[in-house]
This record gives C-alpha cells, structure tokens and sequence, in this order.
C-alpha cells in the first residue's frame, strides 16, 4: 500500500510538473506544454514603460523619453512631472487593458521595458561596477503577469530601452547621445547582462512568461559609423557576443524559458549572428511598411528551414487595416507568430486612442512653435488630463482594427459597423459603412503605406481620424465625413428591414467640381448629378427604393473624383 501511494504521488507530481510546463522552441515550431503547435498573437506595450515621442505628438524638441521630460520640468517643475510620470505608469496599463487584450483574442502580450525602472544608469550607480536594482519596475512586471495568468496569456519580455541605448534610432531606446552607447561601454553591456539575470531568476519558474526577447531592434554599424544602423553590418561581432553572454547568464538560473533573439538593422540583419546556440530558441524579425506578399517572408522561412528553429515577427504595425489583414493572413498561412504595435497612443491606427485633451495641445502647439508658452498651471492641467486619458474606459476603442486582426484574415464575409434597421427618419453616417476587406465592404484605390518595398509614401485614410480603413474620413467641428471619395470608389452598409417596403434614399454630399453617384440598392441602380456644392451639405434625393424583408445592401459608388458624403437617411 505504502509502496502504491508513494507511486501514485510520483504520477501526481510528473502530472503537476507538466501541466505548469512552459513554451518550448521544438523544431520549427513553438510548442505549449501539452505538445501542441502555437501561434502567438501578442500585443506590444510600447508607450508605457517607455515613451517615444511620436506616440504623445511631440514635434520641435526630440522624441526621446528624457528630452520629453526634461521640457516637462522646464514647464512644471521636477516635483509635478514626477506626479505626471506616476499616473502615466499607472493609467496606461491595468487589468482591465489585459482582460480586454484576451477577449479581443490575443493570446500573449509583449512588454516594452525601459531598464531605468529596473535599475540605475551607470552614471548614478553609487559603486561603479555594481547594480543597484529598483523595486518599480519588477512590481510591474509581477503586476502585469499577474494580470496575463489570469487570462492564460503568455508575457514576452523585451528590452526595448538597454542600458545606453542599442542604436541610433535614438527615441526607440530613450538614448542619451551625450552619454557613452551601450556598444561603446562596457559596463552598460555587464549591466545589461546582470538586469537579464535578474529577471531570470525571478521569473525561472513562472508558466506564465512566455520569453525573453533580450535586445529590442540593434541598430549600429561597428565595421562602418557610415553604416547608422547596422543594415551593411556583414559580422555584429559584438551584437553576437552581448548575445551569447546574455543567454549563458540567463541558462545559470533559468533553464525553462524561451530566449528571443534579434539581429542588426532594426531586427532583420542576421550576418555573422546564426546558427543559434541555445536548444530552446526563437528568431525574431520584424516588418514595416512593406509588400505583403510571400517574397517579403521568404528569408524567414528559409532561415527557420536551414536551422530548424522557429521564426516570430515580433513587432509590427503603424499602417492601415488593409495592410494590417493581409500581414496577419500571410504570416500565420506560413505558421508564424506575430506580436502588433502598440495597443495605445495618441492616434487612430491602433486598437485603443488616446484622446487629446485642449490643454495638453497647448504643450504641443509650444513646443511646436505654433503656439505661447502655457503657464505652469496649464500645463500640469495638460498632463495630468493626458494620464486620466490613459485610461481603458477613456480611450477610443477602434473595433475595425481589431476587426482586421482577428476576423478579416480568415474571411471575406462583411459585418455592420453598426446595426441599422430600415423605418422612416433613420440616419445612417457615411463613414459607418460596413466591417470587412476592401473591395469586399468598400473599394479604396489608397489602401496603405508600403513605402519601404515601393520607395514613396501612402496611407490609406488620409484623415487619419475614426477608422484605419482606405476610405478618407475628415472631420469638422465634431462632424465625421467621408472625403476624396474618388472615381470607382465605393462603400456599402447592411439594412435590415423588418418587413418589404419602399423607402425614400437622401443623401447629403459635397463637391467643389460637380459629379455624379451611384445609388445601388438590391439590383436597383439610380445615378445623383451635382453642381458644385460651394462648401456646402446638399440633399439629395435618390427617390424610392424596394427594401425586401431582411438584409438590404446600400452601395454608393463614386462617378467623380473628389465627392464628400456626410449622411444617409432612410425616409
């Protein structure tokens, strides 16, 4: 008996042990603790940890992290922007952002890690050579694991912002140009290599962390200064060193976890790095603005083939839905994990916006030049507004984005944006046409910025306000609007009508050159002239249409470059 119950508490023990198991490098694929195939669908948190100046609209005074809260203090004083920085941590990422990141249907979560939370730069270390370790930044880290446990989603560390900054694009790392690199001190790269260690050992047995991605984007020429960011770079001899020291700190506390790696050149530039020299590794890659075709992976899919190592695009985003879509299809067809960037900030093409308080504006317009200095008074209004609106409950949540993310890859069905039923009096706004891919539930001849493979800039909606669609929106005192709705354009919306009926079709349009408009409508097909509008809304009506009983589709298609559509009533 004894013998049968100390066997049975092996079995339960082994039983334990493998189902908190962890995420494994297996082959070309990463595998869960059960043995299956997984595609991680993550979510960076740029913005929180660490600001870069594009993501708060600073211009005219750098884009870093400390040149931003320097002029802060210079507006404040040190004591308040202490107080904006406090909120900042806080507000930006809550529970509820996890909660709602799981049931938008990620399944991991990037986080972006300035080591000053962690640690002390190098030039305020009381004791060269040692590390004093900040309690702030592991709280939030537990926090945040906490909060992604909780929803069975994986935490991927990364180390965006390394001791003395890894690149020369200088804001994604809050580097210091005054002070040595982490490539030109020795003792950033042991700080380095003992904050990972740190981590390791404090996180060696969470089933939870998903990986450590060790150095965000290196981008740095150590053969050629010519060579800025390291895209020529044919050995990253010291990039691969830092590399292989890292990984052999973290292996001395933390043998469970998977290590990321990432090359030169903003991620992408292997040359001199692999093969790889840990069992349980991943290559990470990243893509920007560049054709989503099967060519623009096909690197990375050889490279997993040659090394039979699994391959994740481990950040991406900044453009339109289109472009958004068709890089999630591609990567996960050709089995590869991805991770979006970021989940908020002050802009639209993103899951979560930040809205823009007046008094923050006034910051900006100064430091822009375009406007007077704002008092102290005004501007700690400004800054502590902007935290508030850090918010979940307080963002502007775009579903079309992660509409694009989660559904639009796997179908070319069309949704409403909104529920629209046809009966008399009902207003439908023009830019609440219906979810889907273009030319499915609109047609837009400027879908997205493909600049990198094409050599010049596109955007899709050129507006860049209320959806990340094609379709141009403006707005006007509060007022959204579809613009540039040029010829062969269309956009199309879901009635649901109750019962067979015929209903009257009103639009209201602009147009400064005149043109013309397609009304279709269930097979029927009516056509609108305009004159110039002069500025001005006009009605117009297209006469009765036959609603049958059930789905009604609403085309307006564009006969002219340049028509503006505001609304479209049902009477």
């Amino acid at each position: 008996m004894r013998k049968f119950i100390v066997f049975l508490l092996f079995i339960l023990g082994v039983h334990f042990l493998y189902a908190q198991g962890y995420l494994r490098a297996s082959g070309p694929d990463i595998i869960t603790p059960s043995g299956e195939k997984i595609i991680l669908r993550g979510m960076g948190l740029g913005g929180w940890m660490l600001q870069e100046g594009y993501m708060l609209k600073v211009q005219g005074i750098g884009q870093q992290q400390h040149v931003i809260r320097r002029n802060l203090e210079e507006l404040v004083g040190k004591e308040k922007t202490d107080q904006f920085y406090e909120a900042w941590l806080a507000n930006h990422m809550r529970k509820i952002d996890a909660d709602s990141m799981a049931a938008w249907g990620f399944n991991s979560v990037r986080l972006a890690m300035h080591y000053n939370l962690y640690t002390l730069p190098v030039e305020e270390e009381p004791l060269p050579g040692q590390n004093t370790w900040l309690e702030k930044g592991f709280q939030m880290t537990d926090d945040l694991l906490k909060w992604c446990a909780a929803n069975k989603m994986y935490l991927i560390l990364d180390l965006h912002a390394a001791p003395g900054g890894q690149g020369n694009d200088l804001n994604i790392s809050d580097r210091d140009t005054s002070k040595p690199s982490l490539w030109d001190s020795e003792a950033n790269q042991q700080k380095t290599v003992a904050l990972w260690r740190k981590l390791a050992e404090r996180y060696a047995n969470e089933p939870w962390m998903g990986a450590y991605d060790i150095i965000n984007e290196p981008n740095w020429g150590f053969e050629s200064a010519d060579d800025k960011n390291g895209c020529n770079e044919q050995t990253n001899a010291p990039l691969k060193k830092l590399l292989v020291d890292i990984t052999a700190a973290i292996r001395e506390v933390d043998k469970n976890h998977i290590i990321i790696i990432e090359g030169n050149c903003w991620g992408n530039n292997y040359n001199g790095i692999l093969p790889p020299w840990d069992n349980n590794m991943v290559i990470s890659f990243h893509k920007y603005w560049n054709y989503n075709d099967q060519a623009s992976i096909q690197k990375w899919i050889d490279i997993r083939k040659e090394y039979n190592t699994p391959v994740w695009m481990g950040e991406s985003g900044e453009n339109s839905n289109v472009w958004f879509r068709d890089a999630i299809h591609l990567l996960e067809t050709n089995n590869i994990g991805w991770a979006w960037w970021p989940l908020k900030k002050l802009g639209y093409n993103n899951p979560l916006e930040v809205k823009v308080p007046a008094s923050y504006q006034k910051i900006l317009d100064y430091w822009s030049k375009k406007g007077e200095k704002p008092s102290a008074e005004e501007a700690y209004e400004g800054m502590m507004q902007l935290a508030e609106n850090l918010k979940l409950e307080n963002c502007l949540y775009h579903r079309d984005v992660i509409d694009a993310m989660f559904r639009q890859p796997h179908t070319d069905d069309v949704i409403p944006f909104k529920k629209h039923e046809a009966q008399k009096g009902l207003v439908i706004r023009a830019v609440d046409y219906d979810l889907g891919r273009n030319r499915f539930a609109y047609y837009d001849l400027d879908t997205a910025n493909y600049w990198v493979s094409a050599g010049k800039g596109s955007q899709g909606n050129q507006g860049h306000v209320y959806r990340n669609d094609g379709v141009d929106i403006g707005v006007k005192e509060g007022d959204y609007f579809i613009n540039h709705f040029d010829l062969g354009e269309w956009v199309q919306y879901s009635v649901q009508s109750p019962k067979a009926q015929r209903r009257k079709i009103i639009l209201s349009l602009q147009t400064e050159k005149g043109g013309s408009m397609f009304i279709h409508l269930n097979g029927e097909k009516r056509s609108i002239v305009l004159d110039t509008t002069n500025g001005q809304w006009q009605s117009m009506n297209a006469g009765d249409f036959k609603f049958r009983k059930g789905l009604n589709v609403i085309r307006l298609e564009s006969q002219a470059d340049g028509m503006m559509i505001k609304l479209i009533q049902i009477d």
